[in-house]
């Protein structure tokens, strides 16, 4: 690092200079970075569910389908509509009276049990058939179109509606998350630090890092649309504590006298030591996500460990070479840190430990209830806004024609006719199921197989499957389609052991199961893998526990509040939270306990060592933890997506708490378990080290010195 750092000095233009060219190709290799807005495509792939879907799409040459009401229009006028409509590219068919009948015919001809799925009062409902997926680019401007062909009267429902609306507004709201991270990450930071410029530096710094990370995205195909609103606010708020510990380690060297070269040279080399180390554990916290068979949660854990690990970077390159290049500003810009020392709290925490230690174990109680018991959603449409355009056609189908979501059942070709009408009357008396159609049941009995349309017979048939539509009025994600998902899943598997149930309902039950398996294994992983860094990093049995054990009650408490509050969290809240949580703010509490450490092997009694931790790191616990609150609080705030503003809201607040938890007590613990620590911890390891307030190791005899 000697070499590194008096390279970067040395060459501190040329630093900027390539940093600045490097953000071009990353920031247009962002804007080509495809966008997954589907969160059920994040599901394994071996499943039925998602096995359908592929064959659907190879076989029918279709992914997805809408349903298209039109009130109050003449049917001259619905079939004009209905031929713009199969015009729209990506549109495959369009399915509706006039495609079996003449619209001279009266509707009579069809079975009644058809004509009532397909019209209510003045409204009638046709069946569009896409050529790609539901998330697929081709099938959302293939929506967008028709909405565009249609008028107030028509309402396309379905779920690449809802992916279009969800799409459109993250992309409107993402620069204003970003704006809001900055901005309110200025002001926090124009508080807590000495100089009204270094915030803008910091910013400066962490946006070219940010922008290398969403550019490197580029790599992965495709990122979900949460890991992009979401990863440039969580990675400015986990890296800002780099930057912090550059900047005190470089100001303590320039305040002894050091000239800016030698001082940031130092500060270089000391704050790898240091936040190599932090960077460690929250990466471990996010590589624990990858650990998820629902792949959205690998998505988020590769985006923000690389990252992590390019705000590593940047803090000891294109930090050090801003701070250089502007130092006489800073210097005209220094002005008396507006926060209070927080660390005058030591004495009070000391003399109250043991009440600190009570409020511990009497809040774990209604903690652990409280994060084990809070709600959950899995129906996305719950996280965005009611007035969307694809909120209120679903709405529309669930009120008028008493559905809420549509079943597909793709059947082998080789089951008979006579089959396949027993097992459609199964299925209708099914708890919740409005009507079954398949082939048999559009032609009814008045009508003979050899005036069926071909492109009604060839979306529906073909030599190896056979599909049937099924019409639900329960609502997706509810226990009750589960149990209806379930019921029809075994009445067809008599017919037909092969035989697969897609569309939104199936999928989402999928996602109830998959998620709940992987919930456990990934917090267990999060766990394990922090707990073990810590314990090499210690070399000590008894701190991980107590380490881990403090951030995990600032999780409880964080999770278990939306219990007590009533909140009802996206399913995949609880996880991401736990994760992150603790792999980004476990570093408060390594750094309290690695001074503590220091002081007890320095000599100092159990209480003058938890003293002088407490005094000396608090203040930046504090800063680092609301630089993170200030990042994400905003963002929370303003999202009109809850899936968003939801985990921004949680990850603000658990900030908050793992401070709190560290600064009061951590301390607490240190002091009843002194006996234990000191006996299960490798001696040798900080016998002649100790860290500073930056977070910088200096040697035994300086830090006595000062």
């Amino acid at each position: 690092m000697k070499k590194f750092s008096h390279w970067v000095v040395k060459h501190r233009v040329l630093v900027l200079i390539l940093a600045v060219v490097l953000a071009i190709p990353s920031y247009f290799m962002y804007e080509h970075t495809k966008v997954n807005y589907d969160i059920l495509s994040y599901l394994p792939g071996n499943i039925d569910t998602m096995k359908g879907q592929e064959i659907l799409e190879e076989e029918f040459g279709s992914g997805a389908f809408s349903m298209l009401i039109v009130e109050g229009m003449p049917d001259k006028d619905v079939a004009v509509l209905k031929t713009r409509v199969e015009a729209v590219d990506h549109v495959k068919r369009v399915i509706w009276y006039d495609t079996v009948a003449d619209i001279t015919m009266p509707k009579e001809v069809l079975p009644q049990k058809v004509y009532d799925a397909f019209n209510h009062g003045d409204s009638t409902m046709m069946l569009i058939i896409f050529n790609d997926t539901s998330s697929a680019d081709s099938t959302m401007n293939a929506v967008s179109d028709i909405r565009t062909l249609a008028d107030r009267q028509c309402f396309v429902t379905g779920m690449t509606p809802v992916v279009l609306d969800t799409k459109n507004l993250a992309d409107e709201e993402a620069p204003t998350y970003v704006a809001l991270a900055v901005l309110l990450s200025a002001v926090a930071l124009s508080v807590c630090m000495d100089s009204f410029l270094i915030p803008f530096l910091f910013l400066a710094s962490i946006g070219l890092a940010i922008i290398y990370n969403l550019g490197t995205n580029i790599y992965l195909g495709s990122i979900s649309y949460i890991t992009k609103a979401i990863a440039a606010v969580l990675q400015l708020g986990v890296t800002m504590d780099y930057s912090i510990f550059l900047w005190n380690s470089y100001m303590e060297r320039r305040d002894a006298g050091k000239s800016p070269e030698e001082a940031m040279e130092k500060a270089i080399q000391l704050t790898f030591s240091s936040i190599a180390g932090s960077s460690t554990t929250t990466i471990a916290g996010f590589i624990a996500l990858c650990f998820m068979s629902f792949t959205l949660g690998r998505d988020l854990g590769i985006v923000m460990s690389k990252g992590v690990l390019f705000g590593l970077i940047g803090c000891i390159t294109i930090l050090p070479a801003m701070i250089l290049v502007f130092h006489k500003p800073l210097e005209k810009t220094k002005h008396r840190p507006l926060l209070p020392d927080i660390g005058r709290l030591a004495p009070f925490i000391i003399r109250h430990y043991k009440a600190l230690l009570i409020s511990f174990l009497v809040l774990m109680v209604p903690a652990m209830y409280g994060y084990t018991h809070y709600r959950t959603y899995y129906n996305l449409d719950s996280s965005l806004p009611r007035d969307m355009k694809g909120i209120v056609a679903n709405e529309k189908l669930k009120n008028e024609y008493d559905m809420n979501s549509i079943h597909l059942l793709m059947l082998s070709s080789d089951v008979s006719d006579k089959d396949v009408k027993s097992l459609t009357a199964q299925m209708e008396d099914v708890d919740g199921v409005k009507w079954v159609l398949g082939l048999n049941t559009i032609k009814g009995e008045a009508v003979p197989e050899s005036v069926i349309p071909d492109e009604i017979r060839n979306s529906m048939v073909n030599e190896n499957w056979q599909l049937i539509l099924i019409g639900s009025e329960y609502q997706v994600a509810s226990d009750e389609v589960n149990t209806q998902v379930s019921q029809l899943q075994n009445a067809a598997k008599t017919y037909d052991p092969g035989s697969m149930l897609i569309g939104e309902a199936p999928c989402t039950r999928d996602l109830i199961d998959v998620t709940n398996k992987d919930f456990t294994a990934v917090d267990s992983a999060s766990i394990g893998i922090i707990f073990a860094l810590i314990l090499l990093v210690f070399g000590s049995a008894s701190i991980p526990i107590i380490l881990v054990g403090v951030i995990e009650f600032a999780i409880f408490i964080n999770m278990g509040l939306c219990y007590y509050t009533n909140t009802t969290l996206p399913f995949i809240a609880g996880i991401i939270i736990s994760t992150v949580q603790l792999g980004s703010c476990v570093d408060y509490a390594i750094l309290m306990t690695n001074r503590y450490l220091f002081e007890r092997h320095a000599g100092k009694d159990k209480k003058e060592a938890v003293t002088v931790a407490s005094s000396t790191c608090s203040k930046s616990i504090l800063v680092s933890s609301l630089s993170f609150f200030a990042a994400t609080y905003g963002v929370g705030l303003y999202s009109n997506i809850d899936m968003i503003s939801s985990l921004c809201k949680l990850m603000a607040r658990g900030a908050i708490l793992s401070m709190v938890c560290v600064i009061f007590i951590l301390p607490a613990f240190l002091l009843v378990f002194d006996r234990f620590v000191m006996a299960w911890t490798w001696k040798g390891r900080l016998k002649n080290k100790v860290t500073d307030r930056s977070g910088n190791h200096k040697t035994k005899e300086t830090a006595t010195e000062e």
